[in-house]
């Protein structure tokens, strides 16, 4: 038999890929952290003890700092024993997590209900009222205490009276274990589960025989690959508009580099033209000097 400690946090539905609907109950399981073990010799009886939730450390005692310290794990919040012969072999210091259930497993919850304070007798065990006309003058009374003869001098132990509703550890038989995720630490177990929210419950495999009795759960709907997949194609979509981008703005570089290079290749060209013509035109003026010197003579 397994058990783990978790919180309830509230109900919810998830669908399966057929269509079909489970209505669950959320529990969170945080790692349950193994702070003792419990044995037949020293203890008289083989049980582990598990811590949830960190505790501050200026609001430890010394008593419990000395027990943590010894364990060599942080303080927790919470401590409980839980039994069962698969629980045996885990040491000081080991976590269990939620993946110790699986999906399709029948378990038991225990929880404390809640309370609903001083309640009479309708409420509490479901009485029926007395006539609804005016005239009876009775309508939600607790009902007749005689005994019969028997002993009226006193009330007979195990009287349904009023008193107060609720506040009782209460369990649920025979749930279904419906997804596990130790990633997340969450549990989901279909239909409702004793306590409050953010009350402490404990999950166990179901103690009853189920006869043979196995239920399949359904594929769900996984919300968050849809969610992934989407995703991914929005950021590939994006990369590939930078990479559209990148390219257009180095092919712009490119051709913005090809036209300056054009362009100085032309004035480059220009420059050896106009000084190929510079010497020549120089030379014609010397070509023609010796001819004026003849006129003169």
């Amino acid at each position: 038999m397994k058990e783990i400690i978790g919180r309830k946090m509230g109900m919810t539905e998830v669908f399966a890929k057929d269509g079909k609907m489970y209505a669950v109950t959320v529990i969170e399981v945080l790692p349950n952290v193994v702070t003792q073990v419990k044995t037949v010799e020293k203890d008289g009886y083989v049980a582990i003890q598990v811590g949830i939730e960190d505790k501050k450390e200026s609001k430890v005692n010394s008593a419990e700092r000395g027990h943590f310290k010894k364990a060599g794990v942080p303080a927790k919040k919470v401590l409980r024993e839980l039994k069962g012969d698969e629980m045996a072999a885990y040491k000081v210091g080991d976590e269990i997590k939620a993946d110790i259930f699986q999906a399709g497993d029948i378990v038991d919850v225990i929880g404390v209900s809640k309370g609903r304070g001083y309640a009479g007798t309708v409420k509490r065990w479901g009485h029926k009222i007395g006539p609804k006309g005016h005239g009876s003058g009775y309508h939600r009374g607790q009902g007749s205490f005689a005994n019969n003869g028997r002993n009226n001098a006193r009330v007979i132990p195990g009287k349904l009276m009023s008193g107060h509703h609720g506040n009782l550890s209460s369990t649920i038989l025979n749930q279904l274990v419906v997804e596990t995720n130790a990633e997340k630490n969450y549990i989901l177990v279909r239909g409702s589960v004793p306590g409050a929210k953010k009350s402490l419950v404990v999950v166990r495999s179901a103690i009853k025989a189920q006869l043979g009795q196995e239920e399949k759960v359904h594929e769900l709907v996984d919300y968050e690959a849809a969610e992934r997949a989407a995703e991914a194609a929005r950021k590939a979509e994006e990369e590939a508009r930078k990479a559209a981008e990148e390219a257009a703005r180095l092919a712009a570089e490119e051709a913005k580099k090809a036209e300056e290079e054009a362009k100085k290749a032309a004035e480059e060209a220009a420059k050896q033209a106009a000084a190929q013509e510079a010497p020549v035109a120089e030379e014609a003026p010397k070509a023609e000097e010796p001819a004026a010197e003849e006129k003169g003579e």
